[in-house]
């Protein structure tokens, strides 16, 4: 028998657990007894729905306003990370990802369902067909543009900045830092990564529930299966989970990087296929129509609530509140995973890409498919496809149908299906695990597959049994606690920013002045020379080495200790403080490289320079301000240089506002 006590894990009990009772007990509750469970649940969601909506319309709209401001505000330019941080992944590698993570299935499931059911909606139904069109198109514009990825931005830009900035785990107890302090590390924060964790689980069981009913009822219309049954689904999860854990084993920089990558090359494939084929001239023109008219509405969806059109309330409640509900129940599985590949990005890149570059693209997406369906509908299928609008597992294949290839596309419809599921599903193994460990930096391979497997296990138990729905007003439900929650992220975030801004600008003492005319020959001389790799080694072991040393030695006359610590390949020396309670004081000088423009090196009036590289003593500091050049330094000037830089550490610990953005609790996990 194997000894259970002998295997390695990083899940942290406080977490794991009780997310496992309460996972497991809802989803067995949902199992055994749908009926009544969906009943209940449903009453408590139309409950929300009906009196409350007005939370989720405010915070939505509230989650929009602060990035907004933040992205034209002072602290746009702050890093999401250490102020001399690069990104981890490209440009497109990032947005591939946070893309796929962000809509997935959703975008195929709905591309063309939401705006048919809009259009052929009894709310719109007195309405003439070419205002019935513009109306599906305008909403699904809503539903599917800055307001959805809003909410992502939050939640994915507090967690980047107290990650990364912080240098705080990865987990949403690190959001409140500022408002808990080390209380995070306790019970409340259990409790916040309890809720997430739920969160997560049910929001992508459900989804995926959904992806492999769409993948089966396509399957069964392209007569690749003779039935749309549970045997097949099983097969279908089977075969798509173990992709998924294959691909979240191999890592975020392979796997769920690569997916993403393919997943967003077939999606403009698709896309341009339907454009170039369809409606052409009409999908470009509504496109643009359509654009237009989301700019000139978007004050009045953002804070419409139907309260004076009766009528419509329902469809308020199913279609608006739904979204926002959905969205941010997703927020903290999305919100995670955008932060685990956000790093190094400044908060203005970060606002722009989230909020403008995936509306922009499921603008598009939303017009070619849905706006093509509408005009099918309209001009060859004489209101067939209207007829299959309650039908949204079967709406894109029957689509399709109009359209030349139809069985080819079809095809490579579910393909990209898939790969939506299984990066989906990868990414949130990798981000549930990462909740479970307290953002682990290793974790065994055996708790990635048992992700997987309860994934499978509990979205087949609930397939079989009806539960889905249960499950999926569950998550509807908790949207609107996590909805405050986020609410507050936005408070502890400005805190932190205000610190962040704070401490960087902070001035030196004008006391505290180096560079006098005493050595002004010796200065000159080093001006107007430039720097080969072995003299920056030896201004660092000679000049920087005698000036930490003396430092180091009327330190210690004081009664402070401070160490020299030297490094080589590239060579660099730093004077260390050690400090118990906050960061510790560092000043080093380092070897670094830059390449001299063409024109200096022809330049006759300037010294002679053989090679287009240059090396300079460049300083750097331990909480990651930008350095500067020390060349033209003196031994006294550099010792002047590192009593100013320790004045201004002194004066800034001293002052309790600063304490959470220096405390060495705060910057445990160094990089």
């Amino acid at each position: 028998m194997m000894n259970f006590q002998n295997v390695r894990s990083t899940f942290n009990k406080g977490v794991t657990i009780p997310s496992l009772l309460f996972i497991i007990g809802t989803c067995f509750l949902s199992a055994l007894y749908p009926n009544q469970t969906e009943s209940i649940l449903n009453e408590i969601k139309q409950f929300i729905f009906v009196n409350l909506n007005w939370v989720y319309v405010w915070a939505v709209t509230l989650f929009v306003i602060f990035l907004v401001y933040l992205l034209f505000s002072k602290y746009a330019n702050i890093k999401l990370g250490a102020n001399d941080s690069k990104p981890e992944y490209s440009f497109f590698s990032w947005i591939s990802m946070l893309f796929a993570a962000g809509m997935g299935i959703g975008l195929i499931y709905f591309s063309v369902a939401e705006p048919m059911q809009h259009y052929s909606s009894e709310v719109f139904a007195d309405n003439h067909y070419v205002s019935r069109a513009k109306q599906a198109q305008l909403y699904t514009f809503f539903h599917w543009g800055i307001h959805a990825w809003a909410i992502y931005g939050v939640v994915g830009l507090s967690l980047s900045y107290f990650a990364y900035r912080y240098r705080l785990p990865l987990s949403l107890r690190s959001c409140f830092y500022p408002l808990l302090k080390d209380k995070i590390n306790g019970k409340w924060g259990n409790a916040i990564d309890v809720f997430a964790l739920c969160c997560t689980f049910f929001g992508i069981t459900t989804t995926l529930g959904f992806g492999v009913v769409q993948i089966s009822s396509g399957l069964n219309i392209l007569h690749i299966t003779p039935e749309n049954s549970f045997m097949y689904q099983v097969i279908i999860v089977v075969f798509l989970i173990s992709l998924s854990v294959i691909s979240a084993i191999t890592g975020v920089n392979k796997g769920v990087k690569i997916l993403s990558n393919i997943n967003v090359v077939s999606v403009i494939g698709l896309l341009l296929f339907v454009l170039i084929l369809g409606p052409t001239v009409y999908l470009i023109g509504s496109f643009t129509e359509g654009l237009g008219n989301y700019i000139n509405n978007f004050f009045n969806l953002t804070f419409n609530t139907h309260v004076y059109e009766k009528n419509a309330l329902p469809w308020f409640y199913d279609w608006t509140i739904l979204y926002w509900a959905w969205w941010i129940s997703w927020s903290p599985y999305v919100g995670l995973f955008i932060a685990r590949i956000s790093k190094g990005r400044t908060i203005r890149e970060f606002i722009l890409a989230v909020l403008i570059l995936p509306t922009l693209f499921n603008f598009i997406w939303m017009s070619v498919f849905g706006n093509s369906a509408i005009w099918f509908d309209l001009n060859v299928a004489n209101g067939q496809l209207s007829q299959f609008a309650a039908d949204p597992d079967a709406l894109m294949f029957r689509f399709l149908e109009y359209m030349p290839l139809s069985a080819f596309t079809g095809f490579f419809v579910i393909l990209i299906i898939i790969i939506f599921f299984v990066t989906s599903a990868d990414s949130g193994i990798f981000v549930m695990n990462s909740i479970a460990t307290k953002n682990a930096v290793k974790s065994p391979k055996w708790q990635i597959i048992f992700w997987g497997v309860l994934l499978a296990v509990l979205s087949l138990l609930l397939l079989n049994a009806g539960g889905l729905k249960a499950l999926q007003s569950m998550t509807l439900i908790t949207a609107l606690p996590f909805s405050v929650i986020v609410l507050l992220f936005i408070v502890s975030l400005m805190k932190g920013l205000i610190i962040d801004q704070k401490y960087y600008d902070r001035n030196f003492s004008a006391s505290t002045v180096p560079w006098s005319g005493e050595f002004w020959k010796e200065r000159l001389k080093n001006i107007v020379s430039f720097k080969d790799n072995s003299s920056v080694n030896h201004f660092i072991q000679i000049k920087g080495r005698e000036a930490f040393t003396d430092l180091q030695q009327e330190f210690a006359a004081n009664g402070i200790e401070a160490k020299i610590n030297h490094y080589e390949n590239p060579a660099r020396i730093e004077i260390e403080i050690h400090q118990g309670v906050v960061n510790n004081f560092i000043y080093g000088i380092e070897n670094r490289v830059k390449t001299v423009s063409e024109y200096i090196m022809k330049e006759e009036n300037l010294p002679d320079l053989e090679d287009n590289k240059t090396h300079y003593p460049r300083s750097y500091f331990g909480d990651g301000r930008e350095g500067y050049d020390v060349q033209y330094f003196t031994k006294n000037e550099l010792i002047s240089d590192v009593l100013k830089h320790y004045e201004r550490f002194l004066e800034i610990i001293s002052e309790e506002r600063n304490e959470m953005f220096v405390s060495s609790n705060a910057n445990q996990n160094k990089d």
